[in-house]
C-alpha cells in the first residue's frame, strides 16, 4: 500500500516530487525494456544450453562406461602410465563479450600441435590396449569443443539470470513502492495546498465584509 512521504506540504516540495516522479517513470520504462530484452536473449540461450548439456552428459556417460571396461581389462599401473603424458597440449583463451552491458566470457581453445597424425593423438600403442580405451579417449577428444561451449554458455546463463533478477527487483521497487508513494505524496500536498488556498480566501472574504 502506498504511503505518504514525510515531507513538508510546500509548493517547492511539490515541484521537486513532480520532477522525481517524472524521472522514476522514465527509469521504470527503461528498466522494463531492458528486462524484456534480457529475457528475449536469455530464453533461447538457456534452451540451447540445456540441449547441449544433455548431449555432453550422454557422450561423457558413454566414454566413462568404455573407460570403466578398459580399466577392468587393463592393469592399473599400465593404464596410469598410458594416460599420464598426453601427446599434445591445449591452450584455453578467455576473452570478454557483452550482452546488454552484461560482461560475459568468450572462450576459445587451440591445440599446440594441430598437425599430429591420428596415431600420434594417442600416447600409446593400439596393440597393447583394449579398444574400449581408444573409444573413450576419442570421445573425450571429440567432445572437448562442446564441453567448452557448455561451460561458456552456462556462465552466460548464470550472469544473465543474475542481471535479470537485479533488474526485476529495481523495476518492482519503482513500480510498487517509489512511484505509488510519490504519487500519493503529490496528491496529499496538492490537497493541503488547496485547503490552504480555500482558508485564505475565506479569511479575505471575512476581512472584506468587516471593512464595509
Amino acid at each position: 500500500m502506498a504511503k505518504v512521504k514525510n515531507v513538508k506540504p510546500t509548493r517547492m516540495e511539490l515541484q521537486k516530487l513532480r520532477g522525481t516522479l517524472d524521472i522514476a517513470e522514465r527509469g521504470h520504462d527503461l528498466l522494463k525494456n531492458k528486462q524484456d530484452e534480457l529475457m528475449r536473449q536469455f530464453i533461447p540461450l538457456a534452451k540451447k544450453t540445456d540441449r547441449l548439456r544433455r548431449d555432453v552428459e550422454d557422450a561423457l556417460a558413454g566414454a566413462l562406461t568404455d573407460f570403466a571396461l578398459a580399466t577392468a581389462l587393463t592393469k592399473t599401473a599400465f593404464l596410469e602410465e598410458v594416460v599420464a603424458l598426453p601427446p599434445q597440449a591445449t591452450e584455453l583463451n578467455v576473452e570478454s563479450d557483452r550482452i546488454m552491458n552484461v560482461v560475459v566470457p568468450q572462450m576459445t581453445f587451440s591445440n599446440t600441435e594441430e598437425d599430429v597424425s591420428e596415431q600420434e593423438r594417442f600416447a600409446y600403442s593400439y596393440l597393447n590396449t583394449p579398444s574400449e580405451l581408444d573409444e573413450s579417449v576419442q570421445v573425450l577428444l571429440d567432445i572437448m569443443p562442446k564441453l567448452l561451449e557448455l561451460s561458456e554458455n552456462e556462465k552466460k546463463v548464470q550472469l544473465l539470470a543474475g542481471e535479470i533478477e537485479e533488474t526485476r527487483r529495481r523495476v518492482n521497487a519503482l513500480e510498487y513502492r517509489m512511484i505509488p508513494d510519490t504519487e500519493v505524496t503529490i496528491s496529499y500536498i496538492e490537497n493541503r495546498l488547496a485547503e490552504g488556498e480555500r482558508s485564505t480566501k475565506v479569511r479575505l472574504m471575512k476581512v472584506k465584509d468587516m471593512t464595509k
